[in-house]
């Protein structure tokens, strides 16, 4: 776990014990509502960056030579707001497909639009009309990615959606 992620699991910490002492029922709630709606944000993000290394790994054995660089407490801006999360670039050569996910972590960053958990936003350097916007949302016990097309429609992110930007990237 990251220095930030550490941090805010103490502030947390500290806000339920001033609710429990308070007698802050409300706040309770709230604070267990935020805490489970961050693991679901967790595992989506997590699982979004997994299957991006492990569909780069079998490219990487079937001879692709792709680097992999992970960077966590990663800041990006979809919209007004600014995102935390995890950035994961992939590169060869000069081509390379980044992969940001996360959500606001304060109040001054802003909130995710469109009622979702978590954006994403996966890139290919040069080539801007070539990337998604991702959406994560809470679907039961499991978050779910839906991609924002640019006809404002949304629809289930597939893993095949990802492999072909893999494909791009070695094309």
């Amino acid at each position: 776990m990251g220095s930030l992620d550490e941090e805010y699991e103490r502030q947390m910490g500290d806000a339920r014990e001033r609710a429990r002492a308070q007698g802050r029922g409300d706040v309770l709630d709230y604070l267990d509502l935020r805490a489970a709606n961050d693991r679901l944000r967790a595992a989506g993000v997590e699982w979004l960056v997994e299957t991006f290394t492990a569909l780069a790994g079998e490219a990487n054995r079937a001879g692709a030579g792709l680097s992999l660089s992970r960077t966590e407490a990663h800041r990006f801006r979809v919209g007004n707001s600014t995102m935390v999360g995890t950035r994961l670039v992939l590169a060869r050569g000069v081509r390379a497909l980044t992969v940001e996910a996360g959500w606001p972590r304060a109040p001054r960053d802003g909130v995710v639009r469109g009622g979702g958990l978590a954006s994403a936003l996966v890139g290919h350097f040069g080539l801007r009309d070539a990337g998604d916007e991702l959406l994560l949302v809470p679907e039961g016990d499991s978050p779910r990615w839906l991609v924002l097309e640019k006809t404002g429609a949304r629809s289930a992110l597939l893993e095949e959606r990802l492999s072909r930007h893999l494909a791009k990237l070695l094309g």
